[in-house]
């Protein structure tokens, strides 16, 4: 079988002529129910990647692997997501890559834990709710395998942090104020903290206490994202867009804060 057939017990994306997604998991013998049909699972097994599946009404449904940003919007979830278009920013602002050790407070749905540790680095994950930590893991390992470097704890971040000389800190938290005095300590000298916020009353607080610790190089960013419709002559913004989802910022752990960097 080559690599671009799907396989037995793969996700697979299926999307109908009106561009809607459905992410299945291939079981023998399964069927998956839309109101546009009924796609048995053992049509598409062993198919290549990008094929026509009919369904029972001889409707067609593209069959194809999920992107990381499939997965993100479709995954079940118990907290709200971060948006993809947020995700790729984190993933540069705080420069993770292979081998960082990260730590990522308030895990969610595990959305950024994937994305994080798709980028290589080795997380330990503080979430203050089982049922949140329990999804995320199972997230995690439905879309990564059991093998990857994440380790979940339940504990309150802003009662401290154990680890100690850590690459990266990224919290998605309500009040990351709060961690900054312990993430003075636990970031390596030169480390990233980030933190996203809906809110740019609470980016305003966790800036200002990023001042009183030896922080530098502060930035907050947002993204906004739009598509665009065309169609031969037809060229225009989509009506749609994805516009503010969260705040995004970074801060260097410095070794004595410098007034004015």
């Amino acid at each position: 079988m080559s690599a671009a057939e799907l396989k037995l017990g793969e996700r697979v994306m299926l999307i109908d002529a009106k561009d809607r997604h459905y992410l299945i998991t291939l079981r023998e013998g399964a069927e998956f129910h839309t109101h546009a049909g009924i796609v048995r699972h053992d049509d598409v097994i062993g198919v290549l990647e990008g094929s026509l599946i009919r369904g029972s009404t001889e409707r067609s449904f593209l069959a194809l692997r999920p992107t990381l940003s499939d997965v993100v919007l479709k995954m079940p979830r118990g907290a709200q997501v971060i948006y993809p278009k947020d995700l790729g920013t984190i993933l540069m602002q705080a420069d993770v890559g292979p081998g960082m050790r990260v730590l990522e407070a308030g895990v969610g749905s595990g959305a950024l834990s994937m994305t994080l540790l798709r980028a290589g680095a080795v997380i330990t994950g503080y979430e203050i709710r089982e049922d949140f930590a329990l999804q995320a893991t199972k997230n995690v390992h439905d879309m990564l395998g059991a093998d990857v470097a994440y380790d979940v704890q339940i504990r309150d971040v802003t009662l401290g942090i154990d680890e100690t000389d850590l690459d990266r800190i990224i919290l998605d938290m309500p009040e990351p104020w709060d961690v900054v005095k312990h993430a003075e300590g636990a970031l390596r000298p030169g480390g990233i903290l980030l933190a996203y916020l809906p809110t740019i009353n609470q980016t305003q607080l966790l800036r200002e206490t990023l001042r009183h610790h030896s922080f530098g190089l502060e930035e907050t960013v947002e993204i906004l994202r739009r598509t665009w419709h065309i169609d031969g002559r037809s060229v225009r913004p989509d009506h749609r867009m994805v516009a503010h989802t969260g705040f995004i910022t970074s801060a260097r752990r410095l070794v004595k804060r410098v007034e004015g960097i």
